[in-house]
């Protein structure tokens, strides 16, 4: 199961690939075209020609996995604008959960990753502590 935390790096192919594809030519892929290695712990995200699926390559230490998501109606209403600088797209977890439901992840608003959490919100209310007894 591929567990998507923020922590996870996340990159997208501006390009989209011709899914007759398997996991050795998207490795290949990886390392020849976008300068990456496929077996580093990222997931990498891919789309068809007419935007209609999504494809997920990553590694889990094992094996790769490869997973297909085809929308069943229209098609990618986001995807980024290639930059000439750089093949790929960094994404977050949260972006990319909202897009593998078609959504516009640019658009949407998320809380940070991280919060701290101050000592008076990390102890409990009064009414939830066994100690406090009325007297």
């Amino acid at each position: 199961m591929i567990q998507l935390v923020p922590q996870l790096r996340i990159r997208l192919a501006y390009d989209y690939i011709d899914f007759r594809k398997g996991i050795d030519a998207l490795v290949a892929l990886c390392r020849q075209q976008l300068d990456a290695e496929a077996d580093d712990g990222s997931l990498y995200v891919f789309r068809n020609r007419r935007g209609t699926a999504l494809r997920i390559l990553c590694y889990d230490g094992y094996g790769y996995w490869l997973c297909t998501r085809r929308f069943s109606q229209g098609t990618l209403r986001w995807w980024p604008k290639p930059q000439p600088d750089t093949p790929l797209h960094p994404l977050a977890a949260q972006q990319l959960q909202v897009l593998l439901y078609n959504g516009l992840p640019e658009q949407a608003s998320f809380t940070s990753a991280w919060r701290s959490v101050t000592p008076h919100q990390a102890t409990r209310p009064s009414s939830l502590n066994p100690d406090s007894s009325p007297r």
